[in-house]
């Protein structure tokens, strides 16, 4: 690292803490509801019926621009103007330390975070460096589509545990859990907070799965991209916090994707306790696990160090569009929604209403949710909220019309 990129650095810090100070609450809320025309820019989002009235609100991104904090710092790293290959920078694993001491009381050993491309390509690391072949990896479901697919693309065995439905809450069901686990589990796969749910586990509920994990010589792999997007007065515990032997020996995953809309740069971490486990992290990928590339590094420093007065500004408009999405769901008769304590995420219920194809009358109305099917969940879709408030808005005239069309 040379003398001037460092100086680079320091002025650019200083320049990020005077955004954070004279940012003020006008300029966030025009960058939440002014939001760049996403269509012919390669956007899985919009592209997926390109050509039709349909509005994308299914794949969990944002429409929103990332931070001016973290545009800076891309600016700053493509004028240095060297993309060769890059392990993690000495800033990457310090500035997520300290977000989650921040965010959340805790605080790992930077000694083990290991950049990796995403928290998908996390997980399928996992699956092939603690599972052998037919070995069986433990989820709760509904659950983000991956979770479901990758199993079986490691050549594992897919055990899905459902979660039980009340009109309060998806909460565990302890006699299924144990019903399922076999010699063969090796691995559970959390998602906490949970996706689509946003379903925010508690102390007393990761600690009785910490129980269960240990009994039955299972690990624990806890993606927790979604921690620090809670609506509710909760507190998000990371499972490897616990004071407990399964979370000393648990991997957790996250990333700053979801909460400053970076997916695109491909930048996550894996907290990896085990010194062997973290030697043999990329070689156990095959040789399909590239590097994490320059600009994911940078975009991911910049919002954990500087991002939060944007992501507080946007709980505020996601807990506007919940209670939007609730108040719509209530008046659709057979619609039901368990209110999401996080995430950006509504999973609604459509059994109620007597359609056999909730995603096929919505596209026909003009919206495009998630199909719960991709979840382990036919029945139900998933709204995505995180978009200018007038285009919810319309989407919402549009789920109306879906069902009372049907």
């Amino acid at each position: 690292m040379t003398a001037g990129y460092d100086r680079l650095s320091q002025r650019d810090n200083v320049r990020w803490r005077g955004y954070n100070n004279i940012m003020s609450a006008s300029s966030l809320d025009n960058a939440f509801h002014d939001c760049p025309d996403r269509r012919g820019t390669g956007s899985e989002k919009w592209d997926r019926w390109a050509g039709r009235d349909i509005l994308p609100l299914w794949v969990a991104d944002m429409d929103f621009r990332a931070p001016e904090v973290v545009l800076d710092a891309l600016h700053a790293r493509v004028d240095h103007g060297v993309f060769g290959y890059t392990a993690e920078p000495p800033g990457f694993a310090p500035a997520l330390v300290a977000h989650l001491d921040a965010m959340h009381g805790w605080r790992p050993d930077p000694g083990w975070i290991v950049g990796t491309p995403g928290v998908v390509t996390g997980l399928a690391i996992t699956a092939r460096l603690l599972a052998k072949e037919d070995d069986e990896i433990l989820t709760f479901t509904p659950v983000y589509p991956p979770f479901l697919t990758l199993p079986g693309l490691a050549v594992r065995r897919s055990i899905r545990v459902p979660l039980a439905q009340s009109a309060a809450a998806w909460t565990i069901d302890w006699d299924r859990l144990e019903s399922s686990v076999t010699q063969r589990s090796k691995l559970f796969w959390l998602c906490h907070p949970h996706n689509p749910t946003g379903t925010v586990f508690s102390r007393e509920e990761l600690l009785r799965l910490a129980d269960f994990t240990e009994r039955h010589g299972i690990t624990m792999i806890s993606d927790e991209i979604w921690s620090d997007l809670l609506l509710d007065d909760l507190p998000h515990i990371p499972f490897a916090s616990l004071d407990h032997p399964a979370a000393r020996r648990a991997i957790t995953l996250t990333a700053p994707s979801k909460t400053w809309n970076l997916a695109g740069l491909g930048c996550a971490a894996a907290i990896v306790p085990d010194a062997d486990l973290r030697r043999r992290w990329r070689p156990s990928g095959g040789g399909l696990v590239p590097m994490v590339n320059p600009l994911g590094y940078a975009a991911a420093e910049a919002a954990w160090q500087h991002g939060d007065p944007w992501r507080r500004h946007l709980i505020g408009l996601l807990q506007h569009h919940r209670e939007m999405v609730l108040q719509t769901v209530a008046q659709i008769p057979g619609l039901t929604c368990v209110p999401p304590a996080a995430t950006y995420l509504l999973w609604i219920d459509c059994r109620g209403t007597g359609v056999a194809d909730p995603q096929a009358a919505c596209e026909a109305a003009g919206l495009g949710p998630s199909d719960g099917r991709d979840f382990g969940f036919p029945g139900f879709i998933r709204l995505n909220t995180a978009c200018p408030t007038a285009r919810l808005e319309e989407a919402l005239r549009r789920l109306h019309r879906a069902f009372q069309t049907a």
